[in-house]
């Protein structure tokens, strides 16, 4: 099992390598992690910083609604299949 960083950890090397400009091999080998980790950490960070490093097992709002939504519709669906048996 890999090694787990919690969201601070994860914003100050994404910063690093954001705001300081300093390079992901670089900020990777400081930091002792490995480049395509980091590199995934940028990419989410770039995609939504205000949403990114939800956690393990949480999810960002929209993937939240989205789910809501989904099994509003499978129980809609369910219901409506017992109420056409009767």
């Amino acid at each position: 099992m890999g090694k787990r960083f919690d969201k601070e950890f994860k914003l100050h090397a994404v910063k690093l390598v954001v705001e300081e400009g300093n390079t992901i091999a670089e900020t990777a080998r400081q930091l002792d992690l490995s480049p395509k980790t980091l590199h995934r950490w940028v990419s989410d960070y770039k995609e939504d910083p205000v949403h990114s490093f939800v956690g393990s097992g949480n999810l960002r709002p929209e993937e939240q609604a989205l789910r809501e939504a989904q099994k509003r519709i499978r129980d809609l669906e369910e219901e409506n299949a017992i109420l056409k048996k009767l």
